[in-house]
């Protein structure tokens, strides 16, 4: 059938050529993928090339106005640019808060560069809102008066009267969703009245949003340093909780909790006091507070591991765990009701120590009221403390005995001893192998303060004598107590101290007993 086609049609053997050379044809499905490729190319290269020469410098006083009347402080910035990836938002350079004349001239916030995300879905209401606002690397100074007063006080007020929905919100409503907060590598600046205080934060990273229209959220971890000592490992702070609105500072609702953790012993008493201490060992320190920034009930926890003294190593360092209880008032200016415990209450151990008291007012250490007790006490524990303590007690001496009492500490300038009480140490015994096995001391140990008398008003003023008259013995009162001391020709020695104990000596009567 071939044949006589070719004979017909002379033109078929070229066609069959010309159709075998021809390339391939492009499906319409493989065009289109191309026509995507090529769209979405041009748009990755219109968002990376476009926003610089996109100008929005003319729109840098309204963003200004904007975050000056959300934070009520004047707001200044260098320069704002838009971004379009990985999403788009403006970025503000030298972003600068300005602080209030009553709390000094330094700013309250700087930053050099300030990434603010835009919510795609608020701008079909024609309204801008910030889904993410981040600080890189920026300062802040929080200021505390001598009146009691934060600068950063009116900061929070101001934005409690501005309505807002959780940040979390899908869809947009009435009032704008509060944006995401964020800060890394941030420094706080403490000062005291208008004097900056050596202590400060650093890498600090911050978080702040609105889980719900009346409460705020916020975290924080930082690093604690001084500048008027060299620190180096200083552990860890972290800090979260939530904080409502109010009317006034002392009304805003609290639920923080706090955590000082990983930090030696060394570098906790340069952090606090600004010297070391002279102790090592790790320290935890966590609190919580719940209520109001005026009253709010606290409970810390005290936690020492392995704690000793820098210049030796004991056996058996000492670790302690004590909580204490409390109320904060006059924004946490005071504390009441201050009951600690070690160890903690329900805590399986024995009761060791007790501590309660009053602090009307942290900025007047005079004002504080200490009291520490001890429901019972074992010698044998006193005598491990020792051996922290001091490389001189000997190892193997031994000890027997419960101590009970209490000592109260009031500082108040009409008294000349700020120590008072009483402290027993019944069925006392000190063995020390190496010299003899009889206990050195024997029968009860009582440990009194001495009250002076207060002056006579009815007595008649003498004339001055040649010899000024010695002041009245203050300081504590050792009961007579007996002693055991073995002298060489196995002759017992009854030693009674019958006088007091003072700063510079103690006055003792010795009397010989065959």
């Amino acid at each position: 059938m071939q044949e006589p086609m070719k004979e017909m049609d002379p033109t078929y053997e070229y066609g069959e050529a010309v159709d075998a050379d021809s390339p391939p044809s492009l499906s319409t499905r493989t065009l289109r993928r191309l026509l995507y490729l090529a769209f979405a190319a041009l748009a990755v290269l219109l968002l990376v090339l476009l926003p610089p020469l996109i100008s929005v410098n003319r729109y840098q006083k309204r963003i200004a106005n904007a975050i000056s009347d959300s934070l009520g402080r004047p707001v200044h910035l260098d320069k704002v640019s838009l971004n379009l990836l990985p999403l788009p938002g403006f970025t503000l350079e030298n972003l600068v808060v300005d602080e209030d004349p009553a709390f000094g001239s330094e700013p309250v916030i700087r930053s050099n560069s300030v990434r603010a995300t835009l919510r795609i879905t608020s701008l079909w209401r024609r309204r801008v809102e910030f889904s993410t606002i981040s600080f890189t690397d920026p300062s802040v100074n929080l200021v505390h008066l001598a009146n009691g007063k934060w600068n950063l006080e009116s900061i929070l007020l101001h934005a409690a009267h501005i309505s807002a929905a959780p940040t979390a919100q899908r869809n947009a409503g009435a009032a704008p969703r509060f944006p995401y907060i964020e800060a890394t590598g941030a420094r706080l600046n403490f000062k005291l009245d208008h004097e900056k205080s050596p202590f400060s934060l650093t890498e600090a990273d911050f978080a702040l949003w609105l889980p719900d229209p009346q409460q705020w959220h916020l975290r924080i971890q930082a690093r604690p340093t001084r500048t008027d000592t060299n620190v180096s490992d200083t552990g860890t702070i972290q800090l979260e909780g939530t904080l409502g609105r109010a009317a006034s500072l002392g009304q805003v609702p609290i639920s923080l909790r706090g955590e000082w953790r990983n930090v030696p012993l060394g570098q906790a008493s340069l952090v606090v006091f600004g010297r070391d201490a002279g102790l090592r060992g790790d320290m935890i320190l966590s609190a919580n507070a719940q209520g109001t920034v005026s009253n709010s009930a606290i409970q810390a926890r005290l936690q020492l591991n392995g704690a000793r003294r820098a210049d030796f190593v004991p056996a058996h360092p000492l670790d302690v765990d004590l909580q204490c209880l409390g109320t904060a008032t006059g924004d946490f200016h005071g504390f009441r009701d201050i009951h600690c415990s070690w160890p903690p209450a329900g805590s399986s151990d024995p009761p060791t120590l007790a501590i309660s008291g009053v602090i009307p007012d942290i900025r007047n250490p005079n004002s504080a009221a200490i009291e520490i007790g001890t429901p019972g006490l074992p010698a044998a524990t006193l005598l491990e403390w020792l051996h922290v303590a001091s490389s001189r007690v000997p190892a193997d001496i031994a000890a027997a005995g419960t101590l009970t009492g209490s000592l109260s500490y009031r500082p108040d300038d009409a008294t000349s001893t700020p120590w008072q009480g009483e402290m027993l140490l019944t069925n006392a015994s000190l063995i020390n192998p190496g010299a003899s096995a009889t206990s050195l001391v024997a029968g009860d140990i009582i440990l009194q303060s001495i009250t002076p008398p207060p002056p006579d008003p009815h007595r008649k003023k003498q004339a001055p004598a040649r010899q000024p008259i010695a002041p009245p013995p203050t300081g504590f009162h050792l009961a007579p107590t007996t002693l055991h001391v073995m002298a060489m020709t196995a002759v017992g020695i009854r030693i009674e101290l019958l006088n007091h104990i003072r700063s510079d000596r103690i006055e003792m009567n010795v009397a010989n007993q065959a």
